[in-house]
């Protein structure tokens, strides 16, 4: 029997694309579902095609960027299952593209608040309810390749995916003694609406700034690239693979290897000029200190 079977997973973005794909992967291992968007529309035709499938289904209105609707997230989930034993912090947005000079601040603000606060307040909001339950449980964080290196012309994107990447990284240490597995899925391009994000932006972050021409061709570019992506479908088998194998970094494209390695390189070489530096030797043999 599959160990996601008749435990609750709650399931952010989960009226399509990704979310969807691993709501319909955790209902295929009969794991209750609870899938909570910002699109209305979406959301009740995502209910009826899981409950088509014979999943336990619950949909819920949710803006993750609003802590509140997180907390009656959480007390539907409970009335409804009685439980919470996973999280997928998946809602997120692209972002405004484009030369860093012509980035605005309600555009920075609509994706630091989206793809990363809405990422803090579910595990802040779901965390404590698994503690309680002493039943262990699993969080994916949905971040991006753009989280294992910068993506130019997508300074706001890139930020919030690395962000959500050390999130992961410091929460599975901090949760593990809890028996709660915290993994961060690193996709590159799928074939979602990621592109169109703006379709759901919100009316504080609206602005009337028309977009320059850097941002209109990284657009176009960012819009070509995610259709040429993988078939989404992909995503939610190979996130339950990952979560049996317990992986922490969750990856759906082994080409992009290279990106990762590189990196690895450019930061061991630093290290080692840093290591040879007369400024430095006296700090070669000081003990790390971590948290």
């Amino acid at each position: 029997m599959s160990q996601f079977a008749g435990k609750t997973a709650v399931i952010s973005g989960g009226a399509e694309g990704i979310g969807l794909s691993i709501a319909t992967a955790l209902a295929n291992e009969k794991m209750n579902v609870v899938i909570a968007d910002i699109d209305p529309n979406n959301l009740q035709k995502a209910e009826q095609t899981l409950l088509d499938l014979g999943a336990q289904v619950l949909a819920l209105p949710l803006d993750v960027a609003s802590e509140g609707q997180w907390q009656t997230v959480a007390e539907k989930t409970l009335e409804r299952f009685g439980k919470v034993h996973m999280v997928v912090n998946n809602a997120g947005v692209g972002g405004e593209v484009g030369a860093v000079e012509h980035n605005n601040a309600k555009g920075w603000q609509w994706t630091l608040d989206v793809n990363l606060m809405g990422v803090v307040y579910g595990a802040k909001t779901m965390v404590p309810l698994m503690k309680e339950q002493q039943e262990g449980g699993w969080i994916v964080n949905v971040a991006s390749m753009a989280g294992m290196g910068g993506v130019p012309f997508a300074g706001a994107y890139t930020a919030t995916k690395t962000a959500v990447v050390s999130l992961t990284e410091a929460w599975a240490v901090e949760l593990a003694p809890f028996g709660i597995a915290v993994s961060a899925l690193c996709p590159a391009f799928v074939q979602t609406r990621i592109h169109e994000s703006y379709r759901n932006r919100q009316a504080q972050y609206q602005t009337d700034k028309k977009p320059s021409s850097s941002q209109s061709a990284a657009a176009s570019k960012a819009k070509q690239a995610v259709e040429n992506g993988i078939d989404v479908s992909i995503v939610g088998k190979r996130v339950v693979e990952a979560l049996n194998d317990k992986e922490l970094y969750i990856f759906t494209h082994p080409n992009y290897r290279p990106v990762t390695q590189k990196r690895a390189k450019l930061i061991d070489e630093a290290f080692e000029r840093a290591t040879k530096s007369p400024l430095l030797q006296h700090i070669l043999e000081q003990k790390i200190e971590m948290l």
